[in-house]
């Protein structure tokens, strides 16, 4: 009953009131995104839907307009694609308001898994493992409060299959009031898309190997230097006990010197 009847009628009454209650706040979004950098105000893109069936979804722009078509994790650099404005609404998921035009045409869900782009085969293909293929997509869902934009593709594919198990009115709250949590604290959202975070982290680790190598080969260094130090503050010690020992000599020598001809100046008053 749920299932078939009562979430397509609450999807239906949130989309329409949602879309007529905030519409005010589109015409403002719309105003800063094209003064920010103009084009389109609307974003479309074809999307994966229930059965697999392709359908046209709806966001506000918040990518520049020659951005290539592509999943945002398989872009180089993603974050110069992004507009000022873009960024903010990204954070906020205000770019995903529009999404309530597909609630009225029943394209979409609230709580579902996130519908796949067109030409992301890997998580399709994913998907169909645990028959998240099966149901309607929502505008989010389970994985998108477990991760969102930090998990790999497998993870994601399995947290869909979960909900698709566990769909009931009650998980659906807890999606939803997830969601709500994950903006504020704005959980889960790392520009470059899905497993972003992975990467990062392979990169942090091979900089503070990169930094250990750096060390090591300075801790050699100043090992070298030191042993260097050691070895010159030695062949200072020997040459300065060489030279005292040298004055020494001169020294006593002088002193005999001194005696001898003192003796000889005594045996001469003697003969005198």
């Amino acid at each position: 009953m749920y299932k078939h009847f009562l979430k397509p009628l609450a999807d239906f009454l949130i989309g329409l009131i949602g879309t007529i209650v905030l519409l005010p706040l589109f015409i403002i979004l719309g105003i800063i995104i094209f003064i920010d950098d103009p084009g389109p105000i609307f974003f479309k893109q074809k999307r994966v839907g229930k059965k697999k069936r392709l359908f046209t979804i709806y966001k506000l722009r918040t990518m520049k307009r020659k951005t290539p078509d592509v999943p945002t994790h398989l872009l180089e650099h993603p974050e110069q694609y992004i507009t000022r404005v873009g960024r903010v609404l990204r954070k906020l998921s205000l770019d995903e308001l529009p999404n309530l035009f597909s609630l009225v045409t029943f394209r979409l869900s609230l709580i579902g898994p996130r519908p796949a782009l067109w030409n992301q085969d890997d998580l399709i293909a994913e998907r169909d493992k645990y028959g998240a293929n099966d149901v309607r997509p929502g505008i989010t869902g389970w994985a998108q409060i477990n991760g969102r934009d930090e998990i790999e593709i497998t993870e994601k594919a399995k947290l869909d299959g979960e909900y698709v198990k566990r769909m009931g009115f009650l998980f659906d709250c807890k999606c939803f009031f997830g969601t709500i949590k994950a903006v504020f604290k704005h959980e889960g959202v790392v520009e470059g898309g899905t497993g972003q975070l992975h990467k990062e982290e392979a990169e942090k680790q091979a900089e503070s190997e990169m930094e250990e190598s750096v060390l090591e080969f300075s801790g050699d260094m100043d090992a070298k230097s030191e042993i260097s130090s050691v070895d010159e503050s030695v062949e200072d010690s020997v040459e300065k006990a060489a030279i005292e020992n040298y004055e020494s000599h001169d020294a006593s020598d002088e002193i005999k010197l001194d005696e001898e001809v003192t003796d000889e100046k005594s045996f001469n008053n003697r003969g005198e």
